[in-house]
């Protein structure tokens, strides 16, 4: 009888380990997702109001799917968190820079346009470097979790 029972509980585990991720494979979905995101940031390069409002929008995709990703490695987990929220962030001051930019752009050469022209540019500039070493995280992020997941290297 403990035979059987030894033997079922194995074959129990090897069934229950077989069904879950392995390391290997949600390093790569992780992966995946960030390189993306990253591609994204990398080929818009240059400041349009369109443009950067496009990417605003498509990080805010990448975060999402990020987050959404079922990730049971405890260090992974640590990752997912960290990058979608570091995506989050890109997206929302990239989003912000591009909303200055459209309000300078709009705004006339009035007195009072003059003041809200400065107003847009110096959140327009704040966004930019918050967005610049969120960026710098996200590098970061992404040399840490390449180690992780390829330690030979």
């Amino acid at each position: 009888m403990r035979k059987i029972m030894l033997c079922l509980c194995l074959h129990i585990g090897f069934l229950v380990s077989s069904c879950s991720q392995s390391k290997l494979s949600q390093c790569q979905q992780l992966l995946e997702v960030v390189s993306q995101g990253s591609v994204m940031i990398d080929q818009s390069k240059g400041f349009q109001v369109s443009t950067s409002l496009k990417l605003a929008q498509d990080l805010g995709n990448t975060s999402k799917s990020i987050k959404k990703l079922h990730l049971t490695d405890p260090q992974l987990q640590k990752f997912q968190s960290d990058l979608g929220q570091n995506f989050a962030g890109l997206s929302h001051y990239i989003g912000k820079a591009a909303k200055s930019l459209s309000e300078i752009k709009k705004t006339s050469n009035s007195p009072s346009g003059q003041e809200k022209m400065r107003y847009a540019k110096r959140g327009m500039e704040s966004s930019l470097t918050t967005a610049e070493a969120a960026g710098k995280q996200l590098d970061i992020l992404g040399n840490k979790l390449n180690k992780y997941c390829n330690p030979n290297i």
